[in-house]
């Protein structure tokens, strides 16, 4: 059974005429009867009684008229649910980001727009560090990861680079340099150092040590914290100092203060990944709209 021998079949049941029936459906009025007889066929019964006036519902037309609008309209709601799939109106998007990225109004304003753009799609968050995103984004166990990323984009990654962000100093506030405008990072030779393992912040934790190294010293890592959030809950602690990204200094903790750094500043990077491979429109969308 075809969809057009139902649509045709419902133009003459609302119609109750063969001719005015042909005439909204633009086609000959003796190819409408020939297909509606196909139809009685199919189902073994007749649909209408042909009247001198029209066409008038047999009991078998009249069962069948209400099964054929629900298959008409199933129908075409599948055709609207497609399309809508296929502009990633619907669906699911697997979103990762790292601990540091959450505090970053880039990140959270680009959610916040995706979920108003796209009310009907379900989103599932992970955290995690970027190489554990990476890693998940290879698998195609996750759509699209906001990532700090290193110096070269991966190849087989798609990396929309987002505006970096400066790192601070964060100290104790009872700190002598708690009281200074800027901090040079030179002045941090010989503080105990609370930092995040390098393997989940690698690109973080590089640019640190190098722009320490730089600065004519060797940190000292005296302490490290799961993540980059337990970082200032240390400092606070008063367990040494950190450097951190600009957007952690949102994470207002008492007994925590941050300065800028004097000199070359040293710099978070910041972006969306996903896998050149990618044919999710959702996470294309994504990608468009950051």
């Amino acid at each position: 059974m075809e969809l057009r021998h139902i649509r045709y079949f419902l133009a003459v049941a609302e119609e109750g005429n063969f001719t005015r029936a042909a005439a909204k459906l633009g086609i000959g009025q003796p190819p409408l009867s020939q297909q509606i007889r196909i139809l009685e066929m199919e189902i073994g019964a007749p649909l209408f009684h042909r009247v001198p006036h029209g066409a008038e519902l047999t009991a078998a037309g009249a069962a069948f008229l209400t099964e054929a609008r629900a298959s008409l309209a199933a129908a075409d709601n599948a055709v609207l649910a497609a399309q809508r799939a296929a502009r990633g109106e619907t669906g699911r998007l697997a979103l990762g980001f790292t601990a540091s990225a959450a505090f970053n109004p880039v990140v959270t304003g680009a959610i916040r727009r995706f979920r108003s753009q796209w009310p009907d799609v379900a989103l599932a968050l992970s955290e995690m560090n970027s190489n554990w995103l990476m890693e998940k984004l290879t698998r195609g166990e996750i759509d699209a990861a906001f990532i700090r990323p290193g110096l070269e984009d991966p190849k087989e990654v798609w990396l929309k680079r987002l505006p970096d962000e400066p790192m601070l100093v964060a100290l104790p506030a009872h700190h002598p340099l708690a009281g200074h405008r800027q901090v040079p990072l030179a002045a941090l030779a010989g503080e105990p150092f609370i930092l995040f393992p390098r393997t989940v912040g690698l690109s973080l934790y590089d640019d640190i040590v190098r722009g320490c190294r730089e600065a004519g010293f060797e940190l000292q890592v005296t302490q490290e914290a799961p993540q980059i959030p337990s970082v200032v809950n240390l400092v606070a602690a008063d367990l040494g100092v950190s450097i951190v990204p600009a957007s952690i200094a949102k994470f207002a903790i008492e007994g925590v203060v941050y300065k800028p750094i004097e000199g070359p500043p040293l710099i978070a990077r910041l972006g969306l990944a996903v896998l050149k491979a990618q044919r999710s429109p959702i996470a294309l969308n994504l990608m468009g709209l950051v």
